[in-house]
């Protein structure tokens, strides 16, 4: 007959079900799907941008993807919080969101006033620079699986920015689609895979 459970190894196991669960109210599901997504309307914008007829209108094509991209990742992201029930908390969400749309303000904001200085040769390095920023900042309130990995991108975004910022345009298509078109797709299907290994 086994004897009484030491009242210690209940208490330990309560706490930890505890911390796990106000870990995962307190952090950001990413989906895989949404960087898989990103990437594709990445890849996309980068082959209209290299076409003969797109390229002197590179930086609509680019600004209608990056719209279309945050629209649709950021629909993924909501349909999954919404099923894995971290819709219920509002925290993790505004937490994210305060951490990434400084970034993306403020690239906005440069791409305007680099155009209007004629200085568009500096746009794509600063997009780059920018969005590294915002995904490096937003990685932090994110759950714990997947932090690593999304900060790891958002330092490789900025580590493409400065070859953006050191090579000449005509490469900076070519940069920008290694950007959002490989590495979110890249880190999409890493992310995937380590959160359905969980």
């Amino acid at each position: 007959m086994q004897g009484p459970i030491p009242i210690e190894s209940r208490a330990l196991g309560t706490l930890a079900y505890i911390r796990e669960s106000i870990d995962s109210s307190g952090s950001m599901p990413v989906p895989g799907m949404a960087g898989i997504e990103m990437g594709i309307i990445g890849f996309v914008a980068t082959i209209a941008a290299s076409l003969p007829r797109g390229a002197p209108h590179w930086l609509e094509i680019w600004l209608i993807a990056a719209i279309a991209a945050l629209t649709i990742g950021g629909a993924t992201m909501a349909s999954q919080a919404a099923e894995s029930g971290h819709a219920r908390y509002l925290g993790p969400v505004r937490k994210f969101l305060i951490c990434l749309c400084p970034g993306l303000f403020a690239g906005a904001a440069l791409t305007l006033l680099l155009w209007r200085a004629n200085a568009s040769q500096l746009i794509p390095g600063v997009w780059l620079l920018l969005y590294g920023c915002a995904v490096l900042a937003a990685s932090t309130v994110t759950v714990a699986r997947t932090m690593r990995l999304i900060s790891i991108m958002g330092l490789l975004f900025m580590l493409l920015a400065l070859l953006a910022f050191a090579s000449p345009p005509r490469m900076h298509t070519a940069i920008l689609g290694l950007g959002f078109g490989a590495l979110h797709t890249i880190f999409g299907l890493l992310i995937g895979r380590v959160s359905h290994a969980e």
